[in-house]
């Protein structure tokens, strides 16, 4: 059995799907079932369980042998990078006498120490505290989510508008969650001895002009592209509610992104979905809702 943490979010369910689609067994955690119910009628199990309740937790992972971790996302709205740790800390602490085999773990190009730097800091914490303990890991370090552009999708439809927080010709690796999916899942059935660190992100590297032009493609309309200024990047995250920690881990980690040299193209594992393919699809979803 393959336990997915994150069962129900754009990756966690990608992997999910992967896996049953190669007619394996999948155990989905969740803290609310209800978001299961898709993954359920195309064969999933479904376990209901806290992140933060390691005894619970732990009684669902040792119905498995392995599991693709994924630490869950805090709320901006709170201390980020605190409840990031705390999260990571009882999921550490749930997998210690499981008897899981092997973990395929989610991280995060730029992943490396510090304070403030968003999820580059946690997930770096991650790959070390998995590297420490005995079970055989596999890290995934994935580029930017495509997904992560469907809060662009109002300004773009209504105002003909794609705002970024990076310059606009910046070239960022992105990859779409379901080659992610494809990938975690190959790398979840491998033997145990496959372990080690992946960089994943799909077939080119995007700016958000590029971004625009495929937004104005799906939609039909003009699309441009806008760069936020460095010194506005913290009112904006605190006007659209994220804590004074957060803004500033958020702002901290985009510089670090900006500053970042990314892994040689030779040395990456490529999706097949483009960027082109990955917004049309999403604006296309958008409509029939």
């Amino acid at each position: 059995m393959h336990i997915i943490l994150g069962g129900t979010g754009n990756v966690g369910s990608a992997v999910a799907r992967a896996l049953l689609k190669r007619g394996e067994p999948v155990l989905v955690v969740t803290r609310n079932p209800s978001k299961a119910e898709e993954l359920c009628r195309v064969g999933a199990n479904v376990a209901v369980a806290d992140v933060h309740d390691t005894e619970t937790l732990r009684e669902v992972i040792r119905q498995g042998r392995r599991l693709f971790l994924l630490n869950p996302p805090a709320a901006p709205s709170s201390d980020t990078t605190a409840e990031e740790r705390r999260s990571l800390a009882a999921i550490l602490s749930a997998i210690q006498g499981t008897g899981l085999e092997k973990i395929v773990a989610e991280s995060t190009y730029g992943a490396k120490p510090g304070e403030r730097i968003g999820d580059l800091g946690v997930l770096y914490e991650m790959e070390q505290a998995l590297a420490a303990q005995p079970i055989s890991t596999t890290i995934i370090r994935a580029a930017y989510y495509m997904s992560n552009w469907h809060a662009s999708l109002p300004t773009a439809r209504e105002q003909g508008v794609v705002q970024a927080l990076y310059p606009k010709d910046f070239k960022l690796p992105m990859v779409a969650p379901s080659d992610i999916g494809e990938i975690a899942a190959r790398l979840m059935t491998e033997p145990i001895e496959h372990n080690g660190l992946h960089y994943v992100e799909g077939p080119d590297r995007y700016s958000s002009q590029d971004v625009a032009a495929a937004f104005a493609t799906a939609l039909g309309r003009p699309v441009v592209a806008e760069s936020i200024p460095r010194d506005q990047w913290l009112p904006m995250f605190k006007s659209i509610g994220f804590s004074n920690e957060a803004a500033e881990s958020f702002a901290n980690m985009t510089a670090a992104t900006l500053e970042e040299t990314f892994p040689d193209v030779g040395s990456v594992e490529r999706g097949v979905t483009s960027l082109h393919s990955y917004l049309s699809q999403m604006v296309q979803s958008s409509d029939r809702k």
